[in-house]
């Protein structure tokens, strides 16, 4: 059965693989699967087909035979469940693995979005040069933690894993911020994450997407 995903048709992050298409992508070839890509425009997002594979009107999605998915960490852990490559074969591994991944979305991802939302959208309001270094500081004591935790080892978990797939990708959000680089451990972190084959070819797919179908601004 051939999978299907979805992405932006206009990428708001102008092809630099911070929309959440790109920890899917990077998923499947890393487990070495072939995929097709359905390029949607945002107003086609809000429509009834679309909405029927995804309620909220978002991307991406996964399609597979009769099975659909929508949210990405659901469909990293289901790709990395039933192909190899981004879980260990012990029992114990495999649950600290997508440990990890919960950890990423849920206690890493959300300061992050949080100050990358009030530096896009807040800039020019009042309580703007207040607020941010506040977001600043709930997301420097993520990464503090984080950086403790990993020390001097190359991946969270002894080998690579989905959750090293997903906390590189929320990690990447902070590109430009300065935040990233008080850590030297986790920026080598994420770099040896890129400097993965499968990381290359996603990156590339999605960028080629945008080189050909320009963003508009």
């Amino acid at each position: 059965m051939s999978i299907t995903i979805t992405a932006f048709e206009r990428s708001p992050d102008r092809g630099r693989g911070l929309a959440r298409d790109m920890r899917v992508r990077w998923a499947l070839e890393e487990t070495g699967q072939p995929y097709d890509v359905r390029l949607l425009s945002f107003d086609a997002m809000k429509e009834p087909a679309h909405r029927a594979l995804h309620p909220f009107g978002q991307i991406p999605t996964y399609e597979e035979g009769d099975l659909a998915l929508f949210e990405s960490g659901a469909i990293v852990l289901h790709i990395a469940e039933h192909h190899a490559g981004l879980l260990p074969d012990d029992a114990n591994g495999r649950a600290r693995a997508i440990a990890w991944m919960f950890a990423a979305l849920n206690t890493v991802e959300p300061p992050i979005v949080d100050r990358a939302m009030a530096v896009l959208l807040e800039a020019g309001k009042s309580w703007h040069e207040e607020r941010l270094p506040l977001l600043e500081d709930r997301v420097r004591g993520r990464l503090a933690e984080l950086s403790s935790r990993l020390g001097d080892a190359d991946w969270l978990d002894d080998a690579f894993s989905a959750g090293d797939l997903l906390m590189m990708t929320v990690l990447r959000r902070l590109n430009g911020s300065g935040l990233l680089e008080e850590h030297p451990n986790l920026s080598a972190y994420v770099a040896r994450g890129e400097a993965r084959p499968a990381y290359k070819r996603a990156f590339a797919d999605q960028l080629a997407i945008f080189t050909v179908r320009p963003s508009i601004g």
